[in-house]
Formats: structure tokens, sequence, C-alpha cells
């Protein structure tokens, strides 16, 4: 792994699955995030990388945390008892707890309400969450689309473009 470019990650084992935790330096978020994974999967040809972290769905305990606020404050602004209103609707678990928000969802609300503490977040943490969403996105697609039979494949391509 070390010659293969991993030099900078750690490597561990968590209930049966494998991770790396990378501490890169590049010209951008993007950037570090994309080498990493393709210098692990030059490493190890057969790996297949499920997941990029931090993950872009939080709670509300998360979203609290990543901004440094308490989980009072942030409940208020969800329920619309403090602040300007209209918080990103919850995407998952909507009559349940925990609901679930989308982290990059969640900070644009806060870059156009509150400008400060988007940009504090952004550079304190380094990670543009869109880039994450995306990612992740990309490779349940890629994950799932090689389980469907070959006409259902070829119709979400066509979709997906």
């Amino acid at each position: 792994m070390y010659e293969a470019g991993c030099d900078d990650a750690t490597f561990g084992l968590v209930d049966g699955v494998q991770y790396a935790e990378f501490d890169r330096d590049a010209g951008s978020y993007g950037m570090a995030l994309t080498s990493a994974v393709a210098d692990v999967k030059r490493a190890i040809p057969n790996a297949r990388v499920v997941h990029v972290e931090p993950d872009e769905l939080v709670t509300m305990s998360e979203i609290a945390d990543r901004l440094g606020r308490s989980r009072e404050s942030i409940r208020l602004l969800i329920s619309g008892g403090r602040g300007p209103g209209d918080f990103p609707p919850a995407v998952s678990h909507v009559r349940s707890r925990p609901r679930l928000w989308r982290w990059p969802e969640v900070l644009g609300w806060f870059a156009t309400r509150y400008e400060d503490e988007r940009g504090q977040v952004l550079v304190r943490t380094g990670v543009d969450p869109r880039i994450t969403a995306m990612v992740n996105g990309y490779l349940a697609y890629r994950r799932y689309l090689d389980s469907l039979p070959e006409d259902e494949r070829k119709r979400l391509e066509e979709v997906a473009g």
C-alpha cells in the first residue's frame, strides 16, 4: 500500500469492514479524495471502494456537532422556532427518530442565512460535502449497476447518461 501511494493512510478493520483514513495534501478536497481512491484501487486492483466519509446523511446531533452549536439550537432552527425558517426537510425517517438530513443541503442553507458559519465549517474541515455526496452516489451506482440484468443496466445507463 505504501508503494502504491497510500503512505499517508492508516488502515483498519471495524466489524469486518476494512477502512482507510487518509491525511492527504492536494490542491483541493476533490483532488485529494479521487487520488486516494485511485491509489487504493491501484494497490489492490480487486478492491471495491464502497463509501467515503464523512457521511452526507446527518442526524440533528451531528448537525449540531459539525456546526459547533447546541442540539437545542438546531432543533429550534429545524422547527422554525428560531431563525429565518425553511430549514431543509429531513430526507429519511421523517416520522420516526432519528431523522436524517443531507449535509450538503444543511450547509447550503447555512450558507445563505449564516454565511460566516458555513465558511468556518469548510475552513475547519477542508471537506466539500457536495463532492463527498457525488462520489458516494457514483460508488453506489456502480456497485448496484453491476448486479442488474443486462437490459435493466442498459436502460439505467441511458437515463444516467
